[in-house]
């Protein structure tokens, strides 16, 4: 007997920029069970390129309309999420957004709001970590609890140069918050307070020490550096009661000469993590497709979360002093 044949799931980009254009081209031949129907930006040249001979077009809202777009990904610049992310929870249509959710704590309570109120689990918020093979070897080692409890997870974040139009804020709100929510998700637990050492011969605050507190009773460690110069270098690892367990480098291949072996590390992001990016969307769609969402998927609440203590931690970079952490009420 044959088995249920399940159709493809059209999809819709919004934003055809650098995370635009590689979730397009994933979307386009690296995943199954879905294709691309249209790209949305801005740029109808931009848009058109992103979408590989999927329909283009620059209104993001007749996209999340169109009845051929069955699921929507949102990769447009920060200040949009919000509206859209709600507007296509008022069509009643799956969203993967890239983070951040929303810019502020208020935005990101109405999405979670908004969704609640749907009735179904609409959202998810690209925190792709949470699909890197690396950290997932970590999850299984931690939740095994084989190395004992963890006392002290330590992270490396480094830029090789950040954009002239970054701040010192937007280093907290775009790069930090993906150690905020991979080492929640790692540790299975809440933050309580931080500490933030800025490095005192930079007045730029690059790079940064952040100490987290948990409720678990153990710490987190992440030194942020946006102007590395190197290469773009993320490294984690946790020290247990019996053992540590650690990412190894991040090259997959060594070479040997003269003397001397050496790896190499990429200009940014994107290659790091390509295979979380599709594993990650692999996900969201078998999710879509068998009407249970991706397990380990960074829901709407996960995204407030990551914006509301990211808010906190941009002041605590001013006071220099330990901050208390705190936490909306959950509308559910």
């Amino acid at each position: 007997m044959g088995g249920r044949t399940v159709k493809s799931i059209g999809i819709g980009v919004i934003g055809a920029g650098v995370m635009g254009a590689e979730h397009a081209r994933i979307l386009a031949s690296d995943v199954s069970g879905a294709h691309l129907v249209a790209v949305a930006d801005a740029d109808p040249a931009r848009a058109e390129a992103a979408a590989r001979g999927a329909r283009a077009t620059t209104d993001a809202e007749a996209l999340i309309a169109d009845p051929a777009v069955e699921a929507v990904l949102i990769a447009s610049p920060d200040a949009t999420h919000h509206r859209l992310v709600l507007a296509a929870i008022a069509a009643g249509k799956p969203v993967l957004c890239e983070k951040p959710l929303a810019t502020s704590t208020a935005e990101c309570l109405e999405i979670v709001t908004a969704e609640a109120r749907s009735g179904r689990r609409l959202v998810q918020t690209g925190f792709m970590r949470r699909f890197d093979p690396a950290y997932r070897e970590m999850k299984a080692a931690i939740d095994d609890n084989t190395l004992g409890a963890v006392r002290i997870l330590h992270c490396q974040h480094r830029n090789a140069a950040a954009p002239s139009w970054f701040t010192g804020a937007m280093a907290v709100t775009n790069s930090l918050v993906h150690e905020i929510d991979v080492c929640r998700w790692l540790l299975s637990t809440e933050y309580t307070a931080v500490t933030v050492i800025p490095c005192p011969s930079e007045a730029s605050n690059d790079p940064a020490m952040f100490i987290f507190e948990t409720a678990a009773g153990s710490l987190v460690s992440v030194e942020l550096f946006m102007n590395a110069d190197y290469g773009y270098h993320v490294h984690a690892e946790a020290v247990c009661a019996g053992g540590t367990i650690g990412m190894a480098h991040p090259a997959v291949t060594r070479t040997r000469r003269n003397g001397a072996e050496e790896g190499s590390f990429p200009a940014n992001w994107v290659p790091r993590f390509r295979d979380a990016y599709r594993l990650q969307n692999q996900a969201w769609i078998d999710g879509i497709r068998g009407g249970t969402p991706a397990a380990d998927g960074s829901t709407a609440w996960d995204g407030l979360v990551a914006t509301c203590l990211a808010d906190q931690i941009v002041v605590a970079m001013t006071t220099r002093e330990r901050t208390r952490l705190t936490l909306p009420e959950s509308p559910s």
